[in-house]
């Protein structure tokens, strides 16, 4: 597993950027990861069949390096998931996908 080389966030754009060793770079939007938390209450509601819901102006407040992956912390106060950095890869190349598959 890779560690990214840098981690941004954009505010205005509303994306995180990760930059990883091997010179790719993913962006996933906030909302997007707000969507998919990691935390306990988040994967409880998934489990009943239902979506976690994010407001699309949602933005990430802070970035918490943990080692392993990093706690974000966003602007609706939810601070309870840590994201794994394979989790987080997955994450942007499904949203890289998702984007090439709307065009």
């Amino acid at each position: 597993m890779s560690t990214p080389q840098q981690i941004a966030s954009d505010a205005a754009t509303r994306t995180l950027t990760l930059q990883w060793p091997d010179g790719r770079e993913q962006q996933i939007a906030h909302a997007e990861l707000r969507r998919a938390c990691a935390c306990a209450e988040c994967r409880r509601i998934r489990l009943d069949d239902s979506t976690v819901h994010a407001s699309p102006d949602v933005t990430l407040t802070d970035v918490q390096p943990m080692g392993y992956g990093v706690q974000l912390v966003f602007s609706d106060d939810h601070a309870r998931g840590i994201y794994p950095w394979r989790y987080l890869e997955e994450l942007a190349e499904a949203a890289s996908r998702s984007a090439e598959q709307k065009l």
